[in-house]
């Protein structure tokens, strides 16, 4: 697949009846997360964002489930999520997709409407990325236990989402770093979305190592 540019707007602007796909998960921004697709609500606006080289939105649920079924409760979202821009696509039979996304800058709902079709579709507020924040002294053993568990994933080829390996940069900053350890911790769901909302990356790094203490993997084994 090739890979579109896409420019997107600045982190004060908004954007109009961006198409959603409401999981079970939370994407953070510079996340990779990959998908099988095969609602036709969904296959229809990933065919269309390939196309335009164009974001949807991944946003969690509250309520309902990914997939429409009869008798199930209504599907019901959060109010914050994140811009996804597609990487990778595959069709390995007709009705199915896999892609691969990657997610770009988180934004706030301001108004939400479901299409007769079932899709959801929102106005959304962009925020602001991450500030670049360095990891204070005491919080360097969590980015170094980070870096052992991304080398083992890449070395095992078993999760394509987290096998890349990571620079020098983003391994020393914050907002990176606590990121990709709550992508990768068993945490419930509705934490990961507390988490994903909070604005001070350093206070987010700062819990995911509270979370880490309490497993006896704050840092690497030998430390």
């Amino acid at each position: 697949m090739t890979d579109h540019s896409t420019d997107l707007p600045s982190s004060s602007d908004a954007l109009q009846s961006l198409p959603l796909f409401p999981l079970g998960t939370v994407l953070f921004p510079q996340g990779l997360l990959s998908l099988r697709v095969f609602e036709v609500r969904y296959l229809d606006m990933v065919r269309k964002c390939e196309r335009a080289g164009a974001p949807f939105g991944v946003v969690a649920l509250q309520s309902g489930s990914e997939v429409r079924k009869a008798g199930a409760a209504a599907e019901q979202l959060h109010d914050m999520g994140t811009l996804a821009r597609i990487v990778d696509l595959q069709q390995p039979q007709p009705g199915l997709l896999h892609l691969q996304c990657e997610g770009l800058q988180r934004f706030r709902i301001t108004a939400l409407r479901q299409l007769p079709h079932g899709l959801w579709v929102a106005d959304v507020q962009l925020l602001p990325a991450d500030a670049g924040v360095a990891i204070p002294a005491h919080l360097r053993g969590t980015a170094q236990a980070l870096a052992q568990v991304l080398m083992q994933l890449h070395q095992r080829s078993s999760d394509a989402d987290h096998a890349r390996l990571p620079d020098a940069a983003q391994m020393a900053d914050c907002g990176w770093v606590a990121n990709r350890w709550i992508e990768l911790l068993p945490l419930p769901m509705e934490l990961k979305q507390r988490l994903m909302t909070l604005d001070s990356p350093l206070v987010r790094l700062e819990l995911v190592a509270d979370v880490l203490e309490r497993s006896g993997i704050r840092h690497p084994p030998g430390s």
